[in-house]
C-alpha cells in the first residue's frame, strides 16, 4: 500500500513551510503572496527511522461549488484533488492567528467526503500562548495539533500521529538492494570506514596499500521496520594507474573497482585529508561523472588533518570545490574512519543521495522551473536563430534523465545546457545525482 501524506488547506497558511520542516530541506518555494505553490511537489520524508512520500499542494481558495477565477486555480485544485485521492493521510493545514475561517470550513468538508484520515495541523502557534487558540479547529472534527514551522515546535506529536496512521509498507529495495561502491585511491581509509559503519570486522585493515584485493559486498541496512532501505557496501581495491599495477592480480584488483563503480547506484569517493585530491582522485571522480552514478565525496583522516593545518571545513571545501568543480553537485562530508568523527552523517548523506537519485519531479512543476529559468535568462542567439521551449519530461531515474522539446536542438549550446541544469537543481535539490537532458525537436513529439 502506499505511504503518501498529503498537505492540503486555504492558501497562504504556511503549507510550504510545513512541507519543508517535515522534508528537512528547502524544497518548496515559501513567500508571504498567496498562491505561490501552483503544483504538486512531493518528497521522500523521513520520522524515527520510517519513510513516506510527503506532498505539498497549491491552496484550496474556489471550494464548495464555486467557479474558478481563471485556469491556474482551476488547476491548483484539480492537483490537489488527485493529492487527496492519493493520500493515505492528509494533513489540514490552517493558520492558528486566523481562527477558523469560512475557507477552513470548505477545505474540511472537503476532506471529510474523501474519507481519509485527517490531522489538522494549527501553523504558526509560536508560543505555548498559542496553543490554546488552537483548540477551536476542534469544531472542524479532526484532531488539532498546534504548530510552528518557523520555529520547528510541534512536530514530534503531529508526525507521530501520521506515522500511526499509515499503511505498513515495505521498501521496494528488500528484494533490490542498493549498490554503495566505496573506491578511491589505496590506503584513503575505505575498508577502515565500511568497519566502522558497520561496527564489525568484517573487512581486514592494513597500513599496507592494497590490502583489499578485490570488490567485497556486504548487507547492510539504513533505517528500522518495513521502510528501511537495503544496500549492498561494496568495498573496493584502491585504484591506481593500471601502468603502475605490478602484477596480474593489483591489475584484476584495478578492473573489478572500475567494475563496481559501473555497477553501483551511489558511489563514496573517499579522499585522504592530508594529501588532497590528486591526480588520481580527480580520474577517478571523472570514472564516477562518466558513469552517471550517484556520489558522495568523503575527505577521510579530517582529524589528523586539522591537527596538522588547523585548515577549517569552509576553507577546504572551498579548495576541494575549485579542484573538482566538474562535481559541484556533490554533498561533502568531512570524517575519521579511526575516531568515527561524522561517520553517522555520512551514512546519513549515503542515504539521501540514494533518494535523490529516484527522485521524479511532476511534468507541472518541471514545466514550470523550466519556463521560469528561460524567463530569468533568455537562450543565446546561434546563427541569427533563438532556441525556444516546448515541453519538457522526466524519463528515468538512475541517473534522472530529461527530454525538453525545442525548435532546433543544435541551438542549445553547451553554456546554456549548463545553465538549465543549474536551475533545476536549484529548484528541486537532486544533490549528489546526475542529470541527463535530451533535447528533441518538437516536430518529433508531434
Amino acid at each position: 500500500m502506499n505511504r503518501i501524506v498529503a498537505i492540503v488547506g486555504r492558501p497562504n497558511v504556511g503549507k510550504s513551510a510545513l512541507f519543508n520542516r517535515i522534508v528537512g530541506r528547502r524544497i518548496a518555494i515559501v513567500h508571504d503572496q498567496p498562491g505561490v505553490t501552483r503544483d504538486r511537489l512531493s518528497a521522500e520524508a523521513r520520522w524515527r527511522g520510517e519513510r513516506f512520500e510527503l506532498i505539498d499542494t497549491g491552496g484550496l481558495g474556489f471550494i464548495d461549488g464555486e467557479a474558478a477565477k481563471d485556469v491556474l486555480s482551476a488547476g491548483t485544485r484539480a492537483q490537489a484533488e488527485v493529492a487527496i485521492a492519493d493520500a493515505s493521510v492528509i494533513i489540514l493545514a490552517t493558520d492558528v492567528t486566523d481562527g477558523v475561517t469560512p475557507l477552513d470550513r470548505e477545505v474540511a468538508a472537503l476532506l471529510r467526503a474523501s474519507g481519509r484520515p485527517v490531522l489538522l495541523a494549527a501553523n504558526k502557534a509560536d508560543h505555548e500562548g498559542l496553543d490554546t487558540q488552537a483548540s477551536e479547529f476542534a469544531a472542524l472534527g479532526f484532531p488539532v495539533f498546534p504548530v510552528a514551522a518557523l520555529h520547528n515546535r510541534g512536530f514530534d506529536a503531529l508526525l507521530s500521529a501520521v506515522l500511526e496512521r499509515l499503511p505498513p509498507g515495505e521498501s521496494p529495495t528488500v528484494e533490490n538492494p542498493l549498490r554503495v561502491a566505496i573506491v578511491g585511491k589505496p590506503n584513503a581509509g575505505k575498508s577502515s570506514f565500511v568497519n566502522r559503519v558497520l561496527r564489525s570486522d568484517r573487512v581486514i585493515v592494513s597500513p599496507i596499500p592494497g590490502t583489499t584485493r578485490d570488490s567485497i559486498e556486504i548487507p547492510f541496512t539504513i533505517g528500522s521496520g518495513p521502510q528501511a532501505r537495503h544496500y549492498r557496501l561494496i568495498d573496493t581495491a584502491g585504484l591506481r594507474k593500471l601502468r603502475r599495477a605490478e602484477d596480474a592480480v593489483e591489475r584484476w584488483s584495478v578492473m573489478r573497482a572500475q567494475k563496481s563503480i559501473e555497477d553501483a547506484d551511489v558511489v563514496v569517493l573517499m579522499i585522504d585529508a592530508a594529501q588532497g585530491p590528486t591526480e588520481q582522485d580527480k580520474k577517478i571522480a571523472g570514472l564516477i561523472l562518466d558513469a552517471r552514478k550517484g556520489c558522495v565525496l568523503l575527505v577521510n583522516k579530517w582529524d589528523l588533518a586539522t591537527a596538522e593545518t588547523k585548515v577549517t571545513q569552509r576553507e577546504y571545501e572551498k579548495a576541494l570545490r575549485r579542484d573538482l568543480y566538474f562535481l559541484s553537485y556533490v554533498p561533502v562530508v568531512f570524517v575519521s574512519a579511526q575516531s568515527g568523527l561524522n561517520v553517522r552523517k555520512a551514512v546519513e548523506t549515503i542515504d539521501y543521495v540514494a533518494g535523490q537519485i529516484s527522485t521524479t519531479l511532476p511534468t507541472s512543476t518541471l514545466n514550470k522551473v523550466l519556463h521560469d529559468a528561460v524567463k530569468r535568462v533568455a537562450p543565446p542567439r546561434t546563427g541569427g536563430k533563438r532556441l525556444k521551449f516546448y515541453y519538457a519530461a522526466q524519463t528515468g531515474v538512475r541517473p534522472l534523465r530529461f527530454r525538453f522539446f525545442v525548435n532546433q536542438p543544435d541551438l542549445c549550446v553547451p553554456s546554456y545546457q549548463a545553465y538549465l541544469i543549474a536551475a533545476l537543481r536549484e529548484a528541486a535539490g537532486f544533490e549528489g545525482a546526475p542529470i541527463v537532458v535530451e533535447y528533441r525537436s518538437s516536430h518529433e513529439r508531434k
